[in-house]
Order: C-alpha cells, then sequence, then structure tokens
C-alpha cells in the first residue's frame, strides 16, 4: 500500500528531491547557475511524464488524490513552470544578476501548485497553498537593487499572510463543525443540510482562496505586486498559480459542498461580477502594461469563478479550458514585455509602443495577437475561452447566473478600449527611438504562443475539450 501510496506520488517526490539536489549545487558551486537552471527544466518535464506514465487513485489516507483533474492541471502548470525558468534567468542575466535561487524557487512553487491541485483534504490544501505563497513572496522580491521589487515582494507578503489568516480560520471552523479533514467526510457531513457554523466557514474559506486568484474585492495586491515584480515572475504569477488556484477552488466546492450549491453559487456570482467589473473599468486608467494587465488578469478571474458558478461539469470543463488559453497568451505577452528595452530601459508603458511595428514587427505582430485575444476576438483563443464560460452560465436555468453572464460581455467591451489602445500605439504612433534587438528566448516563446492563440488553437480544442470534460467527470459531473 506505501508504495502505490509513493507511485502516486512520484511528481512531487521529482520536484522535492530536484529541488534539494539543486540548491547543495548551487550552494557549493554559485557559478553553475545555468546547470540549475536547466536542472529545474529537466526535473519539472520528468515530473510531466510521471503524471502521463502514473497511476490514478487516493494516497496517504485520501490526502493526496489523482484524479483527472489533478492529470490536466498537473501538466499545464508544470509545463508553464518549464517555461518560467529560462525566460527569468534570461531577464536576470540581461541585469547581472547570476543568482541559482530563481529555480528553485519555481520547482519549490510548482512542488506547491502539485499539492494544491491533488489535495484531498484541509491539511494538504494548506500545507500546498502555503509552500507555493512563500515562493511567490520571494520570487516577487527577487531584483533585490529594485526599491519597486522589494516593495511589491513586502506588500504581497502581509496581504498573503491575510488571506492565510482567512484561509485557516474558514479549515478550523468546517473542521470544528464536520467533524473530518476529509473532503469526502466533510461532504458526508453536510450532506442534506449544510449548517450555519460549516457555511461561515465555507465563506472564510472562499474569501481565503479569492486572494490567491486575485478576484476582487481580494484583489488589492495585484496592481502594485504586478507593477514591482521582475516582469518574467510576473508572467509566471498570472498563469500557473492561478490555474492552481482555481483548480483548488473547484475541488473544495465541488467536492466537499456539493449540497451546498445555492448558497456558494451567490458567493461566486458576486465575486464574478466584482472582478469583472474592477477589471474593466479601473483598466481604463492604466498607462503602465503591467499594471494594465494586472487589472486584466482580475476581469479574466471573474469569468473563470462565473465558470464554476454554473455548479454543473460544463462550468468546470469551462473553467479549465478557459485557465489554459489564458496562461499561454498572458506568458506570451510577458515574454514581449521582458524582451523590450529602448535607449537601456524597459519598454512598459503604451507611450513607450510607440512605432514598435516598425521597429520589432514580430514582436508587434505577437503582442497585438495576446491583446486581441485578451479582448475576446474571433477566432483568437481569448475568444473560445469565453465562449466556454458564457455558454455554460447561460445553459444554467437561474435568471441570475444569466444575467451575470451578460454583464460579463458588457464588461468585455468595456475593456476592449485598453486593449485597442496598445494596438494604436504600436501600429499608428510614432517612435521615440529604436527598440534593442530582443533575445532570440523571448522572442520564439512570444512566437510560439501567438501561433497557439491562433490558428493552433483550434486544433488544440480538439484535445482540450475532451481532457476538460474529463476532468470534470472526476468531480462526478456531467
Amino acid at each position: 500500500m506505501f508504495s502505490r501510496d509513493l507511485a502516486l506520488a512520484l511528481p512531487e517526490l521529482i520536484l522535492a528531491g530536484s529541488a534539494l539536489g539543486l540548491l547543495v549545487i548551487g550552494a557549493f558551486s554559485p557559478r553553475s547557475y545555468r546547470a540549475v537552471g536547466w536542472g529545474g527544466v529537466f526535473s519539472l518535464l520528468a515530473a510531466v511524464a510521471a503524471v502521463f506514465l502514473g497511476p490514478q487513485g487516493r494516497a496517504f489516507s485520501g490526502s493526496l488524490v489523482v484524479d483527472g483533474v489533478t492529470f490536466y492541471s498537473q501538466i499545464a502548470v508544470f509545463l508553464a513552470c518549464a517555461v518560467a525558468i529560462p525566460l527569468g534567468q534570461s531577464w536576470f542575466a540581461r541585469k547581472n544578476i547570476t543568482n541559482f535561487e530563481f529555480p528553485i524557487l519555481i520547482l519549490l512553487a510548482a512542488l506547491g501548485m502539485a499539492m494544491m491541485v491533488g489535495a484531498g483534504d484541509l491539511i494538504s490544501l494548506y500545507v500546498g497553498v502555503e509552500l507555493q505563497s512563500l515562493a511567490l513572496y520571494v520570487l516577487a522580491a527577487m531584483y533585490r537593487d529594485d526599491a519597486k521589487a522589494s516593495e511589491a515582494g513586502l506588500k504581497y507578503f502581509v496581504l498573503g499572510a491575510l488571506s492565510s489568516g482567512l484561509l485557516l480560520y474558514g479549515a478550523s471552523l468546517i473542521y470544528g463543525f464536520a467533524g473530518s479533514t476529509r473532503f469526502v467526510d466533510i461532504a458526508a457531513a453536510v450532506q442534506g443540510h449544510a449548517g450555519t457554523g460549516v457555511l461561515f466557514g465555507l465563506v472564510f474559506l472562499i474569501c481565503g482562496l479569492a486572494f490567491k486568484v486575485s478576484a476582487a474585492p481580494f484583489h488589492m495586491w495585484t496592481p502594485d505586486v504586478y507593477e514591482g515584480a521582475p516582469t518574467p515572475v510576473v508572467g509566471f504569477f498570472a498563469g500557473a498559480p492561478k490555474i492552481a488556484a482555481m483548480v483548488l477552488f473547484a475541488r473544495v466546492l465541488y467536492e466537499c459542498f456539493p449540497e451546498a450549491t445555492a448558497q456558494w453559487r451567490q458567493i461566486l456570482i458576486l465575486i464574478a461580477l466584482a472582478s469583472i467589473a474592477v477589471g474593466a473599468f479601473a483598466g481604463l486608467a492604466q498607462t503602465n502594461l503591467k499594471r494594465l494587465w494586472a487589472y486584466s488578469s482580475i476581469a479574466n478571474v471573474g469569468y473563470a469563478v462565473l465558470g464554476l458558478a454554473a455548479g454543473n461539469g460544463e462550468g468546470v470543463k469551462a473553467m479549465l479550458i478557459f485557465m489554459v488559453l489564458y496562461m499561454v497568451d498572458v506568458t506570451g505577452f510577458f515574454a514581449c514585455l521582458s524582451s523590450l528595452t529602448r535607449k537601456g530601459k524597459a519598454m512598459e508603458s503604451i507611450e513607450d509602443m510607440a512605432g514598435l511595428f516598425k521597429e520589432s514587427p514580430a514582436i508587434a505582430l505577437a503582442m497585438t495577437a495576446f491583446s486581441l485575444s485578451a479582448l475576446g476576438l474571433p477566432p483568437f483563443s481569448g475568444f473560445w475561452a469565453k465562449y466556454y464560460v458564457f455558454k455554460a452560465a447561460i445553459g444554467v436555468q437561474d435568471p441570475i447566473i444569466q444575467g451575470a453572464a451578460i454583464a460579463g460581455l458588457v464588461g468585455s467591451v468595456v475593456a476592449a478600449f485598453y486593449y485597442l489602445r496598445l494596438i494604436k500605439s504600436m501600429w499608428f504612433d510614432a517612435a521615440s527611438g529604436s527598440v534593442e534587438a530582443p533575445p532570440r528566448d523571448a522572442v520564439f516563446v512570444a512566437m510560439a504562443a501567438a501561433l497557439f492563440s491562433f490558428p493552433v488553437v483550434l486544433l488544440a480544442l480538439h484535445f482540450l475539450d475532451p481532457q476538460a470534460q474529463a476532468a470534470a467527470a472526476a468531480f462526478g459531473l456531467k
């Protein structure tokens, strides 16, 4: 039995062992930072292979769950982390910073995310969330010579500690009233009637998880952290950790509280509408692209939460597809942003992008594709992501969630202004100076992501749709 548990936990064991081994190598040979980086990439690819080849089931008395949801989300998370390592190391090298800690922190964050998506009880949930969060706090402040990065790390840490307190308080309430930390036992305890105490705990738990995905009104950390943190780190923040947190969100709601759908649906609809409104309207006033994309991520999380609020298999499928497609877009956009400098200064504002098409047409085309995709223009991937979400929401025979879907469409129209303003600056405004040649690795990632956005997405959906459908079936949903 114990050997089966180890087989089920093999991806996590690979990441934990690799992180410890690479830490020792880096500590005794600081100049081997490139070897440590590539060791991290190969470790993540080995973890992907372990997910593909490994069995499914429950391990360690149900604390770890390996099912279709785990399979789908762990592959997405590990691949995103594998892309983040070389992008980040290349960016730090251009700043004359050669540290070996960056890939190790990515591995530890990936380990935490792997535990989050496979959590089977409240203890593994909390351990996974905190392991991921602690690594992300350090990554936000990784550029120690920049005051904004240090400020971003501090703000993220302080507000993250608050959210962890909410999460832990909610978990303790649920345990106290349900009598168990295991998700299956909690679901059995609240079957037929979820008491007031358990629902209070659920509200606190939702608040803690909403912070982790930067959903309004728990989004206050996002713009400042996105603006201050190193650009490739922001690209990482906006992708893999949000997938892990959204999957954990779904696992808690659908596995612990399937009988309380009517109660938690109301909360999710409010969170979704608030996120879409904040992301759409607050983004209109932004000129810094990292802050603008922070509000864009808040709005997009609102769409994903709207999919969860559907309360059925279509909603879970929509959320899973939406998050993967969004992850590719945001990773590609920040790969572009991290590669652009003019006169030795990073290009981070809309004004900096003036005339980019004439100076660097490949990057400008890629950023145009990502902007149109985030806008939701067909046939780009963002359109298909929102199509799945709105289809799931409108399919529910509930006028409230159907009205929320219509409000989401209005929010997309409002947000179109700031995406189109960026495109206009790149294509039609006069350049204020020559753009330095972008690094090849960032260009490669940007172009690959842009091609995925369209036309590769049309083929990818034939794979993502059945995989996401199978993942939703793991919750017993149709």
